[in-house]
């Protein structure tokens, strides 16, 4: 069950590259910088996500760090399924994510899973919006 809407970012696709094939489709890797706030707290986010086609869809992982204006920070994993939007590269994807933080004010997130959905546009826009997993 959903919880509440626990953060919300805006930012831009930074980069993208043709990673090496495992044999099973194209991967493709991005990176991207976005900010909003997460549990109230204003943050600047940082990260890279590799994805590819599987299934008439789109598959990724990802890593990355939240820095707040003080300079706390927090790190988060994560996975999701996607597809394409019929917008040129754009994008919609769904999925989880996973923080560890020595933060206090971001502690909350080391106790709890965050669901996600992410939105690219044809011109590397992004919206992120995130929710605890109750």
């Amino acid at each position: 069950m959903l919880g509440e809407m626990i953060g919300e970012t805006q930012g831009k696709i930074t980069g993208n590259r043709v990673l090496p094939s495992d044999g099973q489709a194209p991967k493709v890797e991005s990176s991207f910088q976005d900010s909003g706030k997460i549990l109230g707290v204003e943050i600047t986010n940082i990260g890279t996500y590799w994805s590819i086609v599987r299934g008439g869809g789109l598959y990724g992982e990802g890593q990355g760090i939240i820095m707040t204006r003080d300079g706390e920070m927090a790190y988060w994993t994560g996975q999701g399924v996607g597809r394409f939007t019929g917008r040129g590269s754009a994008s919609i994807w769904r999925g989880s994510l996973f923080y560890q933080t020595s933060s206090q004010k971001l502690a909350h997130l080391n106790s709890i899973a965050v669901v996600f959905e992410y939105e690219v546009d044809e011109n590397g826009n992004t919206h992120d919006k995130l929710w605890e997993w109750k």
